[in-house]
Protein backbone atom coordinates (compact mmCIF):
# COMPACT_ATOMS: atom_id res chain seq x y z
CA UNK A 1 0.00 0.00 0.00
CA UNK A 2 1.31 3.34 -0.65
CA UNK A 3 2.27 5.69 2.40
CA UNK A 4 3.15 9.76 2.53
CA UNK A 5 5.25 10.10 4.96
CA UNK A 6 3.68 12.41 7.55
CA UNK A 7 5.54 16.29 7.32
CA UNK A 8 7.39 16.59 10.67
CA UNK A 9 8.81 19.90 12.24
CA UNK A 10 12.37 19.69 12.53
CA UNK A 11 11.50 21.67 16.18
CA UNK A 12 10.11 18.82 18.05
CA UNK A 13 13.22 17.69 19.24
CA UNK A 14 16.29 14.69 18.56
CA UNK A 15 13.99 12.81 20.74
CA UNK A 16 10.49 12.91 19.56
CA UNK A 17 12.05 12.46 16.11
CA UNK A 18 13.74 8.87 17.16
CA UNK A 19 10.01 7.78 18.64
CA UNK A 20 8.70 8.62 14.86
CA UNK A 21 11.30 6.49 13.08
CA UNK A 22 10.92 3.59 15.64
CA UNK A 23 7.17 3.93 14.58
CA UNK A 24 7.68 3.48 10.95
CA UNK A 25 10.42 1.15 11.05
CA UNK A 26 10.37 -1.00 14.07
CA UNK A 27 6.53 -0.84 15.03
CA UNK A 28 5.32 -1.25 11.86
CA UNK A 29 2.99 1.69 12.43
CA UNK A 30 0.02 2.64 10.14
CA UNK A 31 -0.02 6.02 7.78
CA UNK A 32 -2.77 7.02 10.21
CA UNK A 33 -1.21 6.53 13.69
CA UNK A 34 2.13 8.17 12.55
CA UNK A 35 0.49 11.25 11.10
CA UNK A 36 -1.95 11.68 14.67
CA UNK A 37 1.20 11.35 16.75
CA UNK A 38 3.09 13.35 14.97
CA UNK A 39 0.76 15.94 15.34
CA UNK A 40 0.38 15.59 18.74
CA UNK A 41 3.60 15.42 20.04
CA UNK A 42 4.04 18.85 17.43
CA UNK A 43 1.32 20.66 19.10
CA UNK A 44 2.85 19.62 22.52
CA UNK A 45 5.64 21.09 21.92
CA UNK A 46 4.50 23.97 20.54
CA UNK A 47 1.96 24.21 23.35
CA UNK A 48 5.14 23.89 25.87
CA UNK A 49 7.20 26.08 23.70
CA UNK A 50 4.57 29.01 23.80
CA UNK A 51 3.82 28.75 27.52
CA UNK A 52 7.30 27.77 28.64
CA UNK A 53 9.75 29.66 26.62
CA UNK A 54 11.75 26.54 26.18
CA UNK A 55 11.57 22.85 24.34
CA UNK A 56 10.19 20.83 26.37
CA UNK A 57 12.98 18.63 28.40
CA UNK A 58 11.41 15.23 28.70
CA UNK A 59 12.91 13.76 31.61
CA UNK A 60 12.25 16.78 33.84
CA UNK A 61 8.48 17.11 32.94
CA UNK A 62 6.51 16.61 35.67
CA UNK A 63 2.64 15.86 36.16
CA UNK A 64 1.57 19.15 36.61
CA UNK A 65 3.06 20.05 33.39
CA UNK A 66 0.60 17.58 31.58
CA UNK A 67 -2.42 18.40 33.42
CA UNK A 68 -1.94 21.92 32.57
CA UNK A 69 -1.68 20.69 29.08
CA UNK A 70 -4.99 18.74 29.72
CA UNK A 71 -7.06 22.10 31.10
CA UNK A 72 -5.57 23.83 27.99
CA UNK A 73 -6.94 21.23 25.46
CA UNK A 74 -10.11 21.60 27.69
CA UNK A 75 -10.40 24.94 26.61
CA UNK A 76 -10.16 24.33 23.02
CA UNK A 77 -13.25 22.32 23.58
CA UNK A 78 -11.45 19.11 21.92
CA UNK A 79 -13.47 16.34 21.84
CA UNK A 80 -12.63 13.47 24.38
CA UNK A 81 -11.64 11.14 21.70
CA UNK A 82 -9.21 13.88 20.25
CA UNK A 83 -7.60 15.08 24.05
CA UNK A 84 -7.80 10.77 24.27
CA UNK A 85 -5.58 10.68 21.00
CA UNK A 86 -3.36 13.28 22.48
CA UNK A 87 -2.44 11.62 25.20
CA UNK A 88 -2.22 8.08 23.82
CA UNK A 89 0.55 9.24 21.86
CA UNK A 90 2.61 11.04 24.84
CA UNK A 91 1.83 7.96 26.79
CA UNK A 92 3.22 5.86 23.70
CA UNK A 93 6.40 8.22 23.78
CA UNK A 94 7.03 7.98 27.15
CA UNK A 95 7.09 4.56 26.96
CA UNK A 96 9.62 4.54 24.39
CA UNK A 97 11.56 6.47 26.19
CA UNK A 98 11.63 4.23 29.47
CA UNK A 99 12.62 1.84 27.32
CA UNK A 100 15.99 4.03 25.94
CA UNK A 101 16.73 4.58 29.41
CA UNK A 102 16.17 8.38 29.56
CA UNK A 103 13.68 8.71 31.88
CA UNK A 104 12.52 6.15 34.94
CA UNK A 105 9.19 6.42 35.04
CA UNK A 106 6.28 8.16 33.04
CA UNK A 107 4.74 11.44 33.98
CA UNK A 108 1.69 11.06 32.53
CA UNK A 109 0.70 7.78 34.49
CA UNK A 110 -1.58 9.45 36.68
CA UNK A 111 -3.18 11.85 34.71
CA UNK A 112 -6.68 11.31 34.79
CA UNK A 113 -8.46 12.18 31.36
CA UNK A 114 -12.42 12.91 30.83
CA UNK A 115 -13.87 9.49 30.50
CA UNK A 116 -15.07 8.54 26.59
CA UNK A 117 -18.95 9.03 26.05
CA UNK A 118 -19.78 5.18 25.40
CA UNK A 119 -20.83 5.02 21.96
CA UNK A 120 -22.07 1.65 19.98
CA UNK A 121 -21.13 1.06 16.52
CA UNK A 122 -22.99 1.93 13.84
CA UNK A 123 -23.61 -1.29 11.48
CA UNK A 124 -26.07 -1.99 8.57
CA UNK A 125 -28.51 -4.75 8.57
CA UNK A 126 -27.91 -7.82 6.19
CA UNK A 127 -30.44 -6.68 3.74
CA UNK A 128 -28.59 -2.93 3.47
CA UNK A 129 -25.35 -4.97 3.02
CA UNK A 130 -26.96 -6.93 0.34
CA UNK A 131 -28.41 -4.01 -1.39
CA UNK A 132 -24.52 -2.50 -1.39
CA UNK A 133 -22.85 -5.20 -2.16
CA UNK A 134 -25.18 -5.18 -5.52
CA UNK A 135 -24.61 -1.19 -5.90
CA UNK A 136 -21.32 -1.12 -8.20
CA UNK A 137 -22.90 -2.96 -11.05
CA UNK A 138 -26.43 -1.78 -11.03
CA UNK A 139 -26.10 0.79 -13.52
CA UNK A 140 -23.92 -1.17 -15.25
CA UNK A 141 -25.97 -2.83 -18.19
CA UNK A 142 -27.68 1.00 -19.22
CA UNK A 143 -23.70 2.19 -19.12
CA UNK A 144 -21.84 -0.73 -21.47
CA UNK A 145 -25.25 0.17 -24.05
CA UNK A 146 -25.37 4.13 -23.99
CA UNK A 147 -21.00 3.58 -24.49
CA UNK A 148 -21.20 7.08 -22.61
CA UNK A 149 -22.73 7.12 -19.14
CA UNK A 150 -22.84 10.39 -17.20
CA UNK A 151 -20.36 12.09 -16.09
CA UNK A 152 -16.84 10.96 -15.31
CA UNK A 153 -16.91 7.55 -16.86
CA UNK A 154 -15.81 4.55 -15.02
CA UNK A 155 -13.90 1.30 -16.30
CA UNK A 156 -16.06 -1.76 -16.18
CA UNK A 157 -13.21 -3.27 -14.36
CA UNK A 158 -13.11 -0.81 -11.82
CA UNK A 159 -16.61 -1.81 -10.76
CA UNK A 160 -15.74 -5.53 -10.55
CA UNK A 161 -12.87 -4.72 -8.48
CA UNK A 162 -15.36 -2.30 -6.18
CA UNK A 163 -17.77 -5.35 -5.81
CA UNK A 164 -14.71 -7.31 -5.00
CA UNK A 165 -13.46 -4.87 -2.61
CA UNK A 166 -16.98 -4.49 -0.86
CA UNK A 167 -16.81 -8.57 -0.49
CA UNK A 168 -13.63 -8.95 0.83
CA UNK A 169 -14.19 -6.06 3.56
CA UNK A 170 -17.22 -7.92 4.36
CA UNK A 171 -16.14 -11.65 4.18
CA UNK A 172 -13.22 -10.65 6.50
CA UNK A 173 -14.00 -7.75 8.53
CA UNK A 174 -10.87 -6.12 7.29
CA UNK A 175 -9.51 -2.61 8.38
CA UNK A 176 -9.44 -0.37 5.21
CA UNK A 177 -5.31 -0.46 5.73
CA UNK A 178 -5.41 -4.09 5.68
CA UNK A 179 -7.20 -4.43 2.77
CA UNK A 180 -5.18 -1.89 0.62
CA UNK A 181 -1.98 -4.03 1.98
CA UNK A 182 -3.31 -7.43 0.82
CA UNK A 183 -0.85 -9.21 -1.94
CA UNK A 184 -2.00 -11.52 -4.09
CA UNK A 185 0.22 -14.17 -2.42
CA UNK A 186 -1.90 -13.42 0.43
CA UNK A 187 -4.78 -15.86 -0.91
CA UNK A 188 -5.01 -19.70 -0.22
CA UNK A 189 -7.34 -20.28 -3.01
CA UNK A 190 -7.59 -24.03 -2.16
CA UNK A 191 -7.62 -23.55 1.69
CA UNK A 192 -10.25 -20.13 1.84
CA UNK A 193 -7.65 -18.34 3.88
CA UNK A 194 -6.29 -15.05 3.67
CA UNK A 195 -3.30 -13.55 5.15
CA UNK A 196 -3.75 -10.42 6.81
CA UNK A 197 -1.29 -7.82 8.04
CA UNK A 198 -2.65 -6.34 11.00
CA UNK A 199 -1.90 -3.07 13.52
CA UNK A 200 2.02 -3.40 14.47
CA UNK A 201 2.72 -6.01 11.82
CA UNK A 202 0.57 -8.91 12.98
CA UNK A 203 -0.43 -11.12 10.79
CA UNK A 204 -3.91 -13.56 11.30
CA UNK A 205 -5.33 -16.05 9.14
CA UNK A 206 -8.56 -15.76 8.02
CA UNK A 207 -11.02 -17.32 6.03
CA UNK A 208 -13.14 -15.76 3.17
CA UNK A 209 -16.05 -16.25 1.49
CA UNK A 210 -16.77 -17.92 -1.92
CA UNK A 211 -18.81 -14.70 -3.15
CA UNK A 212 -15.70 -12.82 -2.45
CA UNK A 213 -13.45 -15.53 -4.06
CA UNK A 214 -15.50 -14.90 -7.13
CA UNK A 215 -15.77 -11.43 -7.06
CA UNK A 216 -11.80 -10.85 -7.13
CA UNK A 217 -11.29 -13.81 -9.78
CA UNK A 218 -13.93 -11.64 -12.05
CA UNK A 219 -12.05 -8.76 -11.19
CA UNK A 220 -8.71 -10.16 -12.02
CA UNK A 221 -10.14 -11.67 -15.41
CA UNK A 222 -10.97 -8.23 -16.63
CA UNK A 223 -8.04 -6.71 -15.89
CA UNK A 224 -6.20 -9.67 -18.14
CA UNK A 225 -3.81 -11.16 -16.27
CA UNK A 226 -3.25 -12.76 -12.67
CA UNK A 227 -1.32 -10.44 -10.22
CA UNK A 228 2.05 -11.50 -9.19
CA UNK A 229 2.23 -12.89 -5.45
CA UNK A 230 3.56 -9.50 -4.80
CA UNK A 231 1.12 -7.34 -6.69
CA UNK A 232 -1.62 -6.02 -4.81
CA UNK A 233 -4.85 -7.67 -4.98
CA UNK A 234 -6.63 -4.35 -5.58
CA UNK A 235 -4.87 -2.21 -7.73
CA UNK A 236 -5.76 2.09 -8.34
CA UNK A 237 -6.50 3.31 -11.05
CA UNK A 238 -3.11 3.97 -12.50
CA UNK A 239 -0.84 2.74 -15.24
CA UNK A 240 1.83 1.95 -12.33
CA UNK A 241 -0.63 -0.66 -11.40
CA UNK A 242 -0.18 0.48 -7.80
CA UNK A 243 -2.35 -0.53 -4.51
CA UNK A 244 -5.84 1.06 -4.47
CA UNK A 245 -5.43 3.95 -1.62
CA UNK A 246 -7.93 4.11 1.16
CA UNK A 247 -9.29 7.47 0.02
CA UNK A 248 -10.46 5.76 -2.66
CA UNK A 249 -12.02 3.14 -1.50
CA UNK A 250 -13.82 5.81 1.05
CA UNK A 251 -14.62 7.84 -2.10
CA UNK A 252 -16.48 5.23 -3.66
CA UNK A 253 -18.29 3.71 -0.92
CA UNK A 254 -19.85 7.04 -0.92
CA UNK A 255 -21.41 6.39 -4.02
CA UNK A 256 -22.24 2.83 -3.65
CA UNK A 257 -24.58 4.01 -0.48
CA UNK A 258 -25.88 6.38 -2.12
CA UNK A 259 -27.02 4.05 -4.99
CA UNK A 260 -28.20 1.55 -2.19
CA UNK A 261 -30.52 4.15 -1.08
CA UNK A 262 -28.00 4.18 2.11
CA UNK A 263 -26.42 6.85 4.71
CA UNK A 264 -23.24 8.08 2.53
CA UNK A 265 -21.80 8.96 5.89
CA UNK A 266 -21.08 4.98 6.32
CA UNK A 267 -17.13 4.81 6.43
CA UNK A 268 -15.68 1.67 5.64
CA UNK A 269 -15.23 0.87 9.36
CA UNK A 270 -19.14 0.79 9.36
CA UNK A 271 -18.85 -2.61 6.97
CA UNK A 272 -16.18 -3.88 9.69
CA UNK A 273 -18.49 -3.23 12.45
CA UNK A 274 -21.02 -5.03 10.39
CA UNK A 275 -19.24 -8.00 9.97
CA UNK A 276 -18.82 -8.29 13.97
CA UNK A 277 -21.77 -7.74 14.65
CA UNK A 278 -23.83 -9.68 11.82
CA UNK A 279 -21.42 -12.82 13.26
CA UNK A 280 -22.41 -12.65 17.06
CA UNK A 281 -26.24 -12.16 16.34
CA UNK A 282 -25.52 -15.23 14.43
CA UNK A 283 -24.13 -17.27 17.51
CA UNK A 284 -20.00 -16.99 17.04
CA UNK A 285 -18.44 -16.52 20.39
CA UNK A 286 -16.82 -13.45 21.76
CA UNK A 287 -13.57 -15.39 21.51
CA UNK A 288 -13.57 -15.95 17.84
CA UNK A 289 -14.71 -12.71 16.72
CA UNK A 290 -12.10 -11.00 18.69
CA UNK A 291 -9.55 -13.47 16.96
CA UNK A 292 -10.76 -12.38 13.86
CA UNK A 293 -10.84 -8.94 13.82
CA UNK A 294 -7.76 -9.15 14.97
CA UNK A 295 -8.26 -6.89 18.13
CA UNK A 296 -5.25 -7.54 20.95
CA UNK A 297 -7.89 -7.30 23.85
CA UNK A 298 -11.13 -9.33 24.18
CA UNK A 299 -12.56 -5.54 25.80
CA UNK A 300 -12.47 -4.03 22.58
CA UNK A 301 -14.50 -6.86 21.12
CA UNK A 302 -17.49 -6.41 23.71
CA UNK A 303 -18.62 -3.38 22.54
CA UNK A 304 -20.47 -5.32 19.62
CA UNK A 305 -22.21 -7.63 22.48
CA UNK A 306 -23.96 -4.26 23.12
CA UNK A 307 -25.24 -3.91 20.09
CA UNK A 308 -26.84 -7.54 20.08
CA UNK A 309 -28.13 -7.51 23.08
CA UNK A 310 -30.00 -4.36 22.63
CA UNK A 311 -30.99 -5.49 18.98
CA UNK A 312 -32.43 -8.61 21.52
CA UNK A 313 -33.85 -6.25 24.10
CA UNK A 314 -36.08 -4.44 21.77
CA UNK A 315 -37.14 -7.60 20.35
CA UNK A 316 -38.08 -8.92 23.48
CA UNK A 317 -40.09 -6.00 24.79
CA UNK A 318 -41.93 -5.89 21.22
CA UNK A 319 -42.47 -9.33 21.03
CA UNK A 320 -43.48 -10.43 24.68
CA UNK A 321 -46.60 -9.85 25.69
CA UNK A 322 -45.65 -9.84 29.27
CA UNK A 323 -42.49 -7.17 28.70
Amino acid sequence: MEKVPPKISPAIGRRVHEFLAHLATDRGASSYTQRNYTQALTEFCAWFGQTRQAAPLWHQLERDDFRSYLRFLGRQKLGRAAVALRFSALRTFYKFLIRRGVVAASPIRNVALPKPGKRLPQFLTVQQMCDLLDAPLKALPAEVADGKPPGRPVSIAARYRDVAILETIYSCGLRISELCGLRAGDLDWTEKLVRVRGKGRKERLLPVGAPALVAIENYWRLIGSLPKPDAPVFQGETRTRAAVRPIMVARRLKTYLAAAGLDPAITPHKLRHSYATHLLDAGADLRSVQELLGHAHLATTQVYTHVSTDRLRKAYQAAHPRA
